[in-house]
């Protein structure tokens, strides 16, 4: 164990990322078709890439890597990378912008901003999903439009930027990305509890019960996607997803509210 940890030193004193030992990306054949794709991609993005092999690689789902034999890496480690240079950018954001929100309103102005829902959208925006490169099975299955292979996609191109451009740049793309989402919560469209704002509505009738039930766990340890829907006296309605269980239950509480602004919805 001694000796594992003595090959990989770091500097004694690190004054920024840049003293790190560089991480280089695993060399694919990439055609020219291919590249030019990716070149016109990363000009929507706003971002000049090093090495289009991180690009590519944040675009690798792993039915497309499996059915290559493993010849290529797929976006799992950068999205789970992504996931946190993301969480790390809107928070920092926040906290510079938001001065007046206390610890708990910033997370939950988080939480409803860097969601699923949100991340897939900007991903359609992008038009990611034409870039993709997917296996048979996920290509016939309509995988360039599934709401969790987006989500991922977006997130690993996030870890594929920090990787290749650093820090700045990557915490400048967020910023870019979620620039909507932050003028919202800017204007207090997001700094909602959704699950008290039901709970008010729920309870205007006393003899009502809301519950969450939990619906699905998916994905590794590390990067857990939970799926919550809201029951109402036995009677389920919207569900939401999440990287907690706080989380989903929060989106399942926003689905729910927007339910029930539809004029032909009704809890009874």
């Amino acid at each position: 164990m001694a000796d594992s940890m003595e090959a990989f030193s770091y500097p004694a004193k690190v004054t920024d990322l840049h003293t790190l030992p560089s991480i280089k990306p695993r060399k694919t054949v990439i055609s020219n078709e291919r590249r030019n794709e990716l070149l016109k991609f990363s000009k929507k993005l706003g971002v000049e890439f090093k090495d289009l092999n991180f690009l590519n690689t944040a675009l690798t789902h792993t039915s497309y890597a499996n059915e290559k034999e493993r010849q290529m890496d797929d976006n799992e480690r950068l999205e789970f990378l992504g996931d946190a240079v993301l969480e790390l950018a809107s928070s920092t954001y926040l906290y510079n912008n938001f001065k007046s929100l206390s610890e708990g309103e910033l997370t939950k102005t988080r939480a409803s901003i860097v969601c699923q829902d949100t991340l897939a959208k900007l991903a359609k925006k992008l038009e990611l999903g034409d870039l993709l490169l997917l296996g048979n099975g996920e290509e016939s299955n309509g995988g360039r439009e599934r709401t969790s292979i987006l989500e991922d996609a977006f997130e690993a191109i996030i870890g594929a930027i920090y990787l290749d451009q650093g820090w700045v740049i990557a915490l400048d793309y967020v910023i870019r990305q979620l620039a909507p989402e932050f003028e919202s919560a800017r204007i207090g469209n997001y700094r909602r509890d959704y699950k008290t704002v039901l709970q008010e509505i729920v309870q205007q009738n006393p003899l009502r019960k809301i519950t969450y039930v939990e619906l699905s766990v998916n994905g590794p340890d590390h990067m857990r996607l939970y799926e919550y829907a809201v029951d109402i006296d036995g009677k389920i309605y919207g569900s939401g997803n999440g990287r907690s269980k706080k989380i989903a239950e929060q989106m399942a509480a926003k689905k729910t509210l927007e339910l029930i602004k539809d004029s032909n919805f009704s809890l009874d």
